[in-house]
């Protein structure tokens, strides 16, 4: 018999969550119960995050020891993460121009959800540049920054502790010993921490379904179709090509990162598959010190998803509302995203916060977000698939650019996933 999987038992309490979901539409008594459930995966994952990437990171580096590497690691990860950013709000920008969601759109026709807890947030992320981005990346206080979940001044943090441990030589080994024993421990932490996932997934798919239901589709439906087509196009053509480039297959990372993508898509959270997709990542040939890099700064550095959304759907508020953006103001469009969306991935609503710190950049109307945020669950657990993929194939590019992909143990590996299948 066939092992019942980690990924069927997801897909399981998927599909029984989505049935509550409808079973007891508006009924308040769902959340009630299943959100607990929810909430405490997610609160596990969140657990577990930071002291793998420190571990991860600082025995990686350490590893390598050597800071002009390290830095042309570093800038060449960031050129990578511009290009493919640039590349995905090209992309969501075109499919807006084409599939037009917004047009003859009926405002009457469609609920309102508050979005004014996002406005300060947004002002900040407006008024914030590169520099400041750069600035906040060296944190002023080591245990805030963890207690806060602050991964780019974490990153930044044992990058530097791992170099130390490489430069006092002999004297760090104990140190680097230790912090072996963390990531091992953690990893076996993780696998205990999923075993739970499919009961998370369950909760909150049913909570989501529960409260917004099939009939909040039916308005908006245009937009929610040109979202997940511009989105497949861009990971089935653009990432495709780029993995093709790098002698590995997108189709052999989504087979390999199969539970890892349906846990994202169900949880529309990319902190909860972060551990696993860094192990798993390293096990199909990419060195350590290179996955617990480039992944976790991809994830404030590189959402391809999200910016890939955040263009369409500031196109789509547009169009609704009557109004054409000439080339030149969407141009506008494309460099403002390319700032505001860097560096905020902790902020709750990110997508919303970055939209509502650019519409006003190119005259429109924010308020349009309150159209859409009924429905926005259901566009983010797209783009949280697409997002994780970016990043993972991200760990394989730089690896191979740096030769260091390990063609063989990728082989290998893909060859046991497929015999476990």
């Amino acid at each position: 018999m066939k092992k019942f999987g980690l990924a069927l038992q997801i897909l399981v309490g998927l599909i029984l969550g989505i049935g509550v979901g409808v079973l007891f539409y508006g009924n308040a008594a769902v959340a009630t119960y299943l959100t607990p459930i929810g909430d405490l995966f997610i609160r596990m994952i969140k657990m577990i995050v930071v002291p793998i990437v420190v571990s991860s990171l600082i025995v990686g580096i350490a590893g390598t020891g050597d800071m002009k590497r390290l830095g042309k690691l570093g800038g060449k990860t960031l050129l990578y993460f511009e290009i493919v950013t640039l590349i995905a709000i090209v992309v969501g920008l075109l499919a807006a121009n084409v599939m037009q969601p917004g047009k003859g759109v009926d405002m009457s026709h469609l609920a309102k959800t508050d979005v004014h807890k996002y406005v300060d947030t947004a002002e900040e992320v407006s008024n914030h540049g590169f520099a400041d981005t750069i600035v906040n990346i060296v944190p002023t206080n080591v245990v805030s920054a963890f207690a806060n979940g602050d991964m780019l001044a974490v990153i930044f943090f044992s990058v530097m502790f791992g170099l130390g441990i490489a430069a006092v030589g002999e004297k760090g080994k104990p140190v680097l010993q230790f912090f072996h024993g963390v990531a091992d421990a953690m990893f076996w932490v993780t696998n205990q921490i999923m075993k739970f996932a499919p009961f998370g997934v369950f909760a909150l798919i049913g909570v989501t379904v529960s409260k917004f239901g099939a009939a909040s589709l039916i308005p908006l439906g245009k937009l929610v179709v040109a979202v997940y087509l511009a989105m497949l196009l861009f990971v089935f053509i653009v990432l495709g090509v780029i993995a093709k480039w790098s002698g590995t297959s997108i189709f052999a990372i989504m087979k390999v990162l199969k539970d890892e993508l349906i846990l994202a898509f169900s949880t529309a959270s990319s902190e909860a598959v972060l551990p696993k997709v860094m192990e798993k990542m390293e096990k199909f040939g990419c060195p350590k010190a290179i996955t617990s890099f480039v992944i976790p700064t991809g994830y404030s550095f590189n959402l391809d998803g999200s910016t890939l959304y955040q263009a369409l759907a500031a196109l789509f508020i547009a169009q609704m509302y009557g109004i054409d953006l000439s080339l030149a103001e969407q141009v506008t469009l494309l460099l403002v995203l390319m700032v505001t969306s860097k560096g905020i991935a902790g902020v709750p609503g990110v997508s919303f916060v970055v939209l509502l710190a650019t519409l006003g950049s190119v005259g429109i109307p924010p308020e349009g977000l309150a159209f859409i945020a009924g429905i926005d669950r259901i566009m983010d657990m797209g783009r949280t698939v697409v997002n994780v993929l970016g990043n993972s194939l991200a760990s394989v590019v730089i690896s191979k650019s740096e030769g260091q992909f390990d063609t063989g143990k990728s082989k290998q590996y893909v060859e046991s996933v497929n015999k476990a299948a």
